[in-house]
């Protein structure tokens, strides 16, 4: 039996095992080393090749993992065949979405040039300025990897809450780095956040 391997029930699985593994699988290596430490301690095979499709480093196109793997990944990372995995994950994800009402700042209601001050944990403050639509450039940073310049777009900031800023642009870039995206305040959200007049 196959299962496409796009599901969220394998990212999570992905993530787990990694977890287990002690580190991100991200080159050929990785995947051998982890094909030894599933055989040492589960006494199973998988090659690298299947582990590769797993992950997506695989460049040969399948999109389906066998239920047999599953099995053997939810073993090594949870202790548990894959449906039991799946239906743990069930259990634990009842608040993987929510209603909120936080204080925040749409950049639909700015005007170009409005600047805003955010912080984070542990000691993290910016000032971006509104660029227009929906796109910031940092003016003032301490503490933080992003820096004066640096550019991203973003649609709301909420106290609170993490902050994703996308395509994001540091203003010391080249042709050949690619725009990527940047977490802000992952576990405890923003601390600070306020409209500078």
């Amino acid at each position: 039996m196959s299962i496409r391997s796009d599901i969220p029930q394998i990212a999570v699985l992905r993530k787990r095992v990694e977890r287990c593994f002690g580190k991100r699988l991200s080159v050929h290596a990785d995947f051998l080393a982890l094909v030894a430490e599933v055989e040492m301690a589960l006494r199973q095979h998988i090659s690298e090749s299947t582990l590769e499709r797993v992950w997506g480093y695989s460049t040969r196109g399948y999109n389906t993992v066998s239920l047999r793997t599953l099995d053997v990944l939810s073993h090594y990372a949870e202790g548990c065949d894959w449906q039991e995995f799946c239906e743990r994950l069930a259990s634990e994800s009842e608040c993987e979405s929510e209603l909120f009402d936080v204080e925040h700042i749409s950049a639909s209601d700015l005007s170009v040039g409005d600047c805003l001050q955010i912080g984070w944990l542990p000691d993290r403050l910016c000032v971006v300025r509104y660029l227009g639509e929906n796109r910031f450039v940092a003016e003032e940073c301490k503490n933080s990897k992003m820096q004066k310049g640096d550019t991203f777009s973003c649609l709301q900031f909420s106290l609170g809450k993490e902050l994703l800023l996308g395509d994001f642009t540091p203003y010391a870039t080249t042709s050949t780095i690619r725009h990527q995206n940047y977490s802000v305040g992952r576990q405890h959200g923003l601390t600070t956040l306020r409209l500078l007049r």
